[in-house]
């Protein structure tokens, strides 16, 4: 039997916002250790032989930067699979379902959330296996986590009748939705009612079998996104017409509240999705008083409250049960019982066309970053850095003239038919209209400041030429 890891780095992580956004999203993010929860994720897979390399699943404009995290720990994917539109786990299960197939038609697959803590290493690894021997036997596996808390946030699973004597399976009797506090103040007290991890094992053909009968349309979109994927550099790039065609749906509407072949894995492990800040603060280590903090930070009488300083010093001084984040250009503070509330703020922004909910001030790309230093009437300055062997696209602007300050590091510059190179205090200028591109040469990383003179400054006056990392 061989176990492939499908990780799902999907979603945006809205209730985690100002840290977590559109374009760095909290699977992503350095959030309870120095690793991104998905580098946590994949590190904490199982070795063994019958443990394949993971398989990830992810947005097209995360693709760099998960590429560049799992280089980071040195762990080579199976793949990395590009979804074209976001149309929820079920679709993207399946998809990830036709590629395994087409490698091997007995795959067991391991699906797994990249945002998720699990604290008992050695439990969850026992947890997969029990999970497995079902997933032989035909059956689609989820594990319930034990509930420690009548907890609101979380879907639960009540469990049936035992699969095998002292096995710690069950038959799942139902689903049921996220409760209000009496009703899982009753889930608690009853003993057969588990937490809902959205983590599963199946085998993929069961898996596409049983979604072929309950949501045809759902698995032929996903066969036909994947018989018709075409690589991009070193992603598979999932078919867009076919898998945006889907239906949008979880698994677990989609198909574990229909199927008889559901079996719940009670696990008792230590885990949290982290789908608010409150949960966050309940996941890391606090002091004496009650507080995590994160930063540059001061406290003063402050108790059970979660602190977090990205950018500046941040000093609370006299309150509890707080949440208070700061970024570079954002700062969040909410009361603990009020963190749900934060989604709202996203909308928002959203509805008021604003970028803070999309991406930070320091914005990635597959060569390096930019950060927004200053704005005005027709200026803008930017820090930009490329990371060594980073190229910039070959492109022209219709509206922005350009004056580039090499900070330190070794640029090399196309302007026209010319090319240069700058060290250290020199500059160049960019005339409006003039083909150019920045790349650094180097063995360091090239730190430079941008000077941008114009009638308009946004960032879609880009025309292209030539890309070698292929965006449009």
């Amino acid at each position: 039997m061989k176990i492939y890891p499908v990780i799902l780095s999907g979603g945006a992580g809205t209730r985690l916002w100002p840290l977590s956004r559109a374009m760095m999203p909290k699977q992503l993010l350095p959030l309870v250790s120095q690793r991104s929860m998905l580098q946590e994720t994949v590190m904490r897979l199982p070795e063994g032989e019958t443990m394949a390399a993971p398989l990830i699943v992810c947005g097209s404009d995360h693709r760099f930067m998960v590429a560049e995290q799992m280089r980071e720990i040195g762990i080579a994917s199976l793949g990395i699979l590009l979804e074209s539109t976001g149309r929820n786990t079920a679709p993207a299960v399946a998809a990830a379902a036709h590629f395994l197939l087409a490698q091997d038609p007995d795959a067991v697959m391991l699906v797994l959330p990249a945002d998720h803590v699990i604290e008992d290493r050695a439990g969850f690894h026992g947890a997969i296996a029990r999970a497995a021997e079902l997933a032989e036997n035909g059956a689609l596996a989820t594990f319930g986590i034990l509930p420690t808390s009548p907890e609101t946030g979380y879907g639960y699973i009540r469990r049936g009748t035992p699969v095998a004597a002292e096995s710690g399976s069950y038959r799942v009797e139902r689903f049921v939705e996220k409760p209000d506090l009496a009703t899982a103040q009753g889930f608690l007290a009853d003993g057969g009612y588990y937490w809902n991890s959205g983590m599963f094992v199946f085998q993929a053909r069961t898996y596409v079998d049983e979604l072929r009968a309950l949501q045809p349309a759902m698995e032929a979109s996903a066969a036909e996104a994947v018989r018709l994927a075409y690589r991009d550099l070193d992603f598979c790039r999932l078919d867009e017409a076919a898998f945006a065609a889907s239906p949008s749906e979880s698994i677990d509407y989609a198909v574990m509240e229909h199927t008889r072949r559901a079996v719940v894995v009670a696990a008792d492990i230590g885990w949290n999705d982290v789908g608010s800040w409150s949960a966050l603060w309940e996941v890391q280590q606090r002091d004496v008083e009650g507080n995590t903090t994160r930063g540059d930070v001061y406290l003063d009488g402050v108790t059970n409250s979660l602190v977090r300083a990205e950018s500046r010093i941040v000093a609370v001084i006299g309150v509890r049960d707080l949440v208070v984040v700061e970024t570079a250009d954002a700062v969040l503070v909410t009361h603990r019982d009020r963190v749900q509330r934060v989604k709202k703020v996203v909308e928002r922004l959203h509805a008021d066309h604003r970028t803070e909910h999309l991406h930070h001030r320091r914005v990635y790309r597959p060569w390096g970053s930019y950060e927004g230093i200053d704005v005005g009437d027709r200026f803008q300055v930017k820090r930009i850095v490329v990371n060594p062997g980073g190229k910039l696209s070959l492109q022209m602007h219709h509206h922005r003239a350009e004056h580039w300050i090499v900070v330190s590091g070794t640029a090399r510059v196309t302007c026209g038919d010319t090319v240069t190179l700058l060290s250290e205090n020199q500059s160049t200028y960019i005339p409006i209209g003039m083909n150019h591109r920045l790349e650094n040469p180097g063995k360091l990383p090239l730190h430079l400041i941008e000077v941008q003179s114009g009638s308009y400054l946004g960032e879609d006056d880009i025309v292209r030429f030539e890309d070698v990392y292929q965006r449009a």
